[in-house]
């Protein structure tokens, strides 16, 4: 049956900053579609939060508190995680950090922070993942979060875009290296959406009638709307999809 094809029953997944915002609606809908689920996230509180809602969910859910700015640590950070898991079928790296200013003052330690959370250590921990499928010789999937920045900008966010714009060819990438193991990669691109991040935003009323005017669905989204779309990059029902983005921006990108 189709149905079938989305499911991820016995399934197990590792969702970076999967503790709140986009992460989190990732994750409950990862767990809605079967899989048991691990976030990570740098606060504990959040992470227990997250975690009960989770257990409300799905059984055998775990939070983990990890810094992903300590790229020296990923890999013992995710073969630790892997462990409690049993191992991980499926890799979200959704974590990610942006610093707003304009770019000649924006400070080369503010850059390589946001490059090394939003785009280095996605990287690290899907080498991780990809070392372990091939050497277990089993296939997988690794969805990367993207961004409207993959393919537009705006002032004042240099780095996020950049790191961005690198997010969308290492999807490509890592996709083409690994296919030949059986992993997909690919990636989620979400639209303007209403987090803890983009609150600012959503309160500058300015900047929030320009989204709802440039946005055709007419509205910001939320975290469950990516849900569904990783839930399908993730499940055999992508299985001959590899190397793509996936916007979730209600119109945006279709518009100038």
């Amino acid at each position: 049956m189709l149905s079938s094809l989305f499911s991820l029953d016995n399934k197990t997944a590792l969702v970076t900053g999967g503790n709140t915002g986009i992460g989190f609606g990732i994750a409950r809908g990862l767990a809605e579609a079967g899989a048991r689920v691990a976030i990570s996230g740098r606060d504990r509180k959040k992470n227990a939060e997250a975690l009960a809602a989770l257990g409300a969910v799905r059984e055998g859910c775990v939070a983990r508190v990890f810094d992903l700015a300590d790229t020296a640590g990923i890999e013992a950070f995710y073969e630790k995680v892997s462990r409690e898991m049993s191992g991980l079928d499926i890799l979200v790296n959704n974590a990610g950090i942006t610093v707003r200013g304009k770019t000649e003052e924006l400070t080369l330690g503010d850059w390589e922070g946001v490059m090394r959370v939003n785009l280095t250590a996605p990287f690290v921990l899907s080498q991780c993942y990809a070392r372990e499928r091939i050497g277990n010789k089993t296939g997988g999937s690794i969805v990367l979060i993207g961004s409207l920045m993959c393919e537009a900008t705006r002032p004042t966010v240099a780095a996020y875009t950049a790191s961005k714009g690198g997010i969308r060819q290492l999807v490509k990438q890592l996709a083409t290296d690994w296919a030949p193991h059986g992993i997909r990669v690919n990636g989620v691109g979400p639209g303007y959406i209403r987090t803890d991040m983009t609150a600012p935003l959503v309160e500058n009323e300015e900047f929030n009638g320009w989204v709802l005017k440039r946005t055709p669905l007419g509205r910001w989204g939320v975290p469950e709307d990516l849900a569904p779309a990783a839930v399908f990059l993730a499940s055999e029902a992508a299985a001959f999809i590899t190397g793509q983005m996936l916007y979730v921006d209600g119109g945006w990108l279709a518009t100038f």
